[in-house]
């Protein structure tokens, strides 16, 4: 699939009411789904995801680093549990199930907080500490970036 017709598959998903579009031609699939910011982030086989992925994901990832700097200096007191690497935040292991974690919840160190998704692997993201979530800094399905504040455990 050429970089025309992903552009072009991108321009229908922002004129509709869609929350994702898949397209499979062959072996090669396009995934593009709505950000809550409102952009388009595009998942691809490794085989694509070298050209129309970079260019996507550029311009959503300017705005979660100029909103983190505000939030580092709101972040109320305790342990700041941070991005280990850029990719995709996941609250809960599938869709519509319920977050693993959720504020005022009591946690022990090693416990899974959430997932990120980097490259089609789903990484845990366990706490490093015991205590009581503060705060969750991220949404479900958000982008992250790396050494991005996610939790505060107090």
């Amino acid at each position: 699939m050429d970089l025309r017709k992903i552009k072009k598959l991108i321009d229908l998903l922002e004129e509709s009411n869609l929350a994702e579009l898949e397209i499979k031609e062959g072996e090669e699939v396009v995934r593009l789904s709505r950000v809550p910011k409102g952009g388009v982030t595009m998942a691809a086989p490794v085989a694509l995801q070298a050209a129309p992925v970079a260019p996507a994901a550029a311009a959503p990832a300017v705005a979660p680093a100029a909103d983190a700097a505000p939030a580092a200096n709101a972040l109320p007191a305790g342990h700041v549990v941070k991005a280990p690497m850029v990719g995709t935040f996941y609250a809960s292991a599938t869709p519509g199930a319920a977050a693993f974690v959720k504020v005022g919840q009591q946690v022990k160190a090693g416990e899974t907080l959430g997932i990120i998704e980097a490259m089609k692997m789903f990484n845990q993201i366990e706490a490093d500490v015991a205590g009581t979530v503060q705060a969750i800094l991220v949404e479900n399905g958000q982008p992250v970036e790396f050494d991005q504040p996610m939790f505060v455990i107090a």
